[in-house]
């Protein structure tokens, strides 16, 4: 007696069909919009109170993982380096390429800047902001990558710092050799740890969303937007730009690949930098949806991590060249020719200063102090620093993955089949424990 199998369309009746994680992130951040307008409108505390605590704790989350996975990231990557071909080249590409597209960013900026006049007629003066409690400066900059301890850079966050100590750290590993290797495998555990709870953190992202977009509607309204139209147009224009128009022409003519395949297979993590304000923290999601476009796993491991430290085009090269135009226009300064030759030279070089935490406020107040406009500035721009910081996070990480994808195409490691075929859509499951890396050929 034969039985007859359940038919497929049997089977998969009642199923609730599988949102894909970008659909999601977009429903929290229209739902977020809609309750964060209902809350300023009707004047609602308790809601404003609640979106506020959903968008705090997800940042959090968010908050607690980042300093050990940025120093357990970047020791694993670069003892990874060991078993690419062509590593110091690869290494020095990267860097090249992350400087290229600083400097055609911070470009982009000091041209939206000087087309505009984004500080010109706001009747903003310093009485209108605070000072920041940060100052940033190239003695600053320079002796703060040293560390005088090994546990004050956890506690209190110094990313710098911690990726000083990783870099030590991997190569000690690396000429050490055989007698390092229990400590390598102990780190690429707690790598996959860490990753995989982050990932969990992630998953949380739609909700996140729905708490930091709508906090931010609740608490600004479009009142506040008023006196920052055109600055705050001009970053998201800027952004855009290298977004939107250098990065496909850089993919299309350089990489010699399909830009609009690119934006298929990174948006996930485009829309969590967007709504996390955080390259550290979308870093386990751009190095996946990197090395699904195809970058070699052993390479998106160094580069991707590098990325999301020093590689800021939104954050360190479009925001403060326009910032900086800002504040000259307000306090009424005029600007020469060599003030924007610095404005790119700060931009370019110092860009490591932001480190891939929320914000920009040291960059800026480098740039300031750089070109020596007055530090009361940077107050002005704080009360409207989370509305643009989520546009200048989302292109810094699209940046992150985009340059591996050059490189990788350029050095003919670059696995096109996997980057015709990548699909953000299919992102929602965990990331995978690998075996171990094979060397990539040259």
């Amino acid at each position: 007696m034969s039985s007859t199998p359940p038919s497929p369309t049997a089977s998969s009746r009642g199923r609730i069909p599988k949102v894909p994680f970008w659909a999601q992130i977009l429903l929290g951040l229209v739902v977020g919009a809609l309750l964060g307008w209902a809350a300023k409108s009707g004047d609602i505390s308790w809601l404003s109170t609640t979106l506020g605590k959903i968008g705090d704790i997800f940042v959090q989350l968010l908050m607690l993982v980042i300093a050990p996975l940025v120093f357990f990231a970047i020791l694993v990557s670069i003892t990874n380096l060991r078993n690419v071909s062509n590593a110091a080249r690869l290494a020095t590409r990267t860097l090249m390429w992350f400087m290229i597209t600083s400097l055609i960013a911070v470009v982009i900026g000091l041209g939206i800047g000087l087309l505009t006049d984004p500080g010109a007629g706001t009747g903003l003066t310093a009485a209108d902001g605070a000072e920041p409690k940060k100052h940033g400066s190239w003695l600053d900059f320079l002796t703060g990558i040293i560390p005088t301890d090994v546990v004050t850079p956890f506690t209190q966050l110094k990313v710098l710092q911690i990726v000083f100590m990783a870099v030590v750290v991997g190569i000690a590993i690396l000429k050490t050799g055989e007698k390092a290797k229990p400590v390598l495998t102990l780190s690429h555990s707690v790598l996959e740890l860490l990753q995989k709870a982050l990932w969990w953190v992630i998953k949380l992202a739609p909700l996140g969303t729905l708490g930091l977009v709508g906090t931010a509607i609740s608490t600004y309204g479009w009142n506040l937007l008023s006196k920052y139209a055109t600055f705050t147009a001009d970053i998201y224009v800027g952004c855009a730009l290298v977004l939107f128009v250098v990065y496909p022409l850089l993919l299309a003519g350089v990489g010699k690949v399909n830009p609009l395949q690119f934006f298929r297979g990174a948006w996930p993590a485009i829309q969590l930098a967007f709504v996390s304000r955080s390259s550290v923290g979308t870093m386990p999601l751009t190095q996946k949806v990197t090395e699904r476009l195809g970058v070699p796993k052993e390479y998106a491991s160094f580069a991707v991590p590098f990325g999301s430290t020093t590689k800021m085009d939104g954050c360190a090269s479009i925001y403060p060249a326009i910032a900086a135009i800002f504040v000259a226009q307000v306090f009424d300064v005029p600007l020469e020719v060599k003030d924007y030759i610095l404005i790119a030279f700060v931009s370019v070089i110092g860009s490591a200063a932001t480190a891939g935490l929320t914000g920009a406020t040291v960059m800026l107040t480098l740039t300031l102090s750089t070109l020596g406009l007055p530090m009361a500035g940077v107050g002005l721009l704080l009360a409207i620093d989370p509305i643009v910081d989520m546009m200048r996070t989302a292109t810094n990480v699209a940046g992150q993955s985009v340059v591996p994808i050059l490189v990788a195409s350029r050095e003919g490691i670059l696995d096109r089949e996997a980057y015709a075929t990548a699909d953000g859509s299919r992102l929602d499951d965990e990331p995978r424990v690998e075996a171990a890396p094979q060397p990539v050929a040259a």
